[in-house]
């Protein structure tokens, strides 16, 4: 993508939330206790950026009280630049979370109305200041689904950052949960017109965007690779994005799950490039899929071929599986090591 080398400022914009999940796999209904932390969609990619020694800024909008600061707090603690996070409104989101296991599937409950973000306004955010001397923009479908003002503040956004020549990357992220597939589709094909690099899975692309993988039955652990090559040169084709990244998963249960993605682009896959598989046990899943886009991101940012960024990306997720939590704890050089040692879990000493 003919993007210079080096420490390079990033920027992601989105919903910070606090995350309430039961302890281990306990249920909702048998837990008398929540672990608490934070996360999102984008703030995950902010993360995982600023792990890899990237200038890494979060954009958001958080309350004044104690709970919006320890939130700003836990982004400083992994080094996320803050400074133009816009303080105000009078709650932050929350999520629930009930880790499953074996046959039983994860379950999230949302409690995000009228969160801090959801008014937050676009003439709040200085987006020109923000993109100085960016190289990449970052946002999820999540975002625009949080509402009209949220909607308004994020098209400005990728106005503005490309006006100012800056690289803009979209995981579309599709919750069904938050509007429906009419919804997410007036908004989002519109919002395609200003995006370089699609990330998306098997739903996102369906519902988000109206294009679909034949033969594939994730819930029976059933892939069918053309189709989902098909499904990224239609994007590519549709769209006009200079990269398609759609990550496979194989989900034989909530536990055990195959995992890996395939890219089409215009540099170094002009055919569609699969990374190699993982068998992974998973721990929390939650977030894998922005930890997919943090690697891309950093692969496309300082490797030398879009394959290798892939590959990159594939194996930064497949250890998030791995990790409690939103964000994903690993270095680069952990990454590099899954890549070369193919990952046998060996203790390191």
């Amino acid at each position: 993508m003919n993007l210079d080398k080096g420490r390079e400022k990033v920027v992601t914009f989105g919903e910070l939330m606090l995350r309430l999940s039961t302890p281990g796999f306990t249920r909702f209904t048998q837990s008398q206790n929540f672990e608490a932390s934070f996360g999102g969609g984008e703030a995950n990619v902010a993360v995982s950026l600023s792990n890899y020694g990237l200038d890494s800024y979060f954009v958001t909008k958080l309350p004044m009280h104690e709970i919006g600061q320890a939130a700003l707090n836990h982004l400083r603690r992994f080094g996320v630049k803050v400074d133009y996070i816009v303080r105000g409104g009078d709650r932050i989101g929350i999520y629930f979370l009930e880790s499953g296991a074996s046959q039983r599937p994860s379950k999230v409950i949302y409690d995000r109305a009228d969160s801090a973000i959801s008014g937050v306004m676009k003439e709040e955010i200085n987006w020109v200041e923000v993109f100085e001397n960016t190289k990449w923009f970052h946002w999820t479908g999540i975002t625009p689904a949080i509402g009209k003002n949220a909607l308004e503040c994020l098209t400005l956004a990728c106005e503005t950052a490309r006006e100012a020549g800056v690289t803009i990357s979209c995981d579309l992220n599709f919750r069904a949960k938050m509007w429906s597939i009419k919804e997410a589709q007036s908004v989002m094909k519109p919002l395609m017109k200003f995006v370089d690099v699609c990330i998306a899975n098997e739903e996102d692309a369906e519902k988000s965007l109206g294009i679909s993988a034949d033969k594939t039955n994730i819930e029976k652990g059933r892939l069918d690779e053309e189709g989902y090559f098909n499904v990224a040169r239609k994007l590519k084709e549709i769209f006009n994005f200079k990269s398609v990244a759609i990550t496979l998963r194989e989900s034989f249960s909530a536990s055990n799950n195959g995992w890996s993605a395939l890219l089409l682009d215009d540099k170094d896959c002009s055919m569609p490039y699969r990374s190699k598989r993982y068998d992974i046990n998973v721990i929390d899943r939650v977030g894998a899929g922005d930890s997919f886009a943090g690697g891309l991101i950093y692969g496309l940012l300082t490797k030398n071929s879009t394959k290798d960024a892939l590959e990159f990306a594939a194996a930064a997720s497949c250890l998030k599986h791995s990790i409690p939590g939103d964000f994903n704890f690993v270095s680069s050089g952990e990454v590099e090591s899954l890549i070369r040692s193919g990952g046998s879990g060996r203790v390191e000493r």
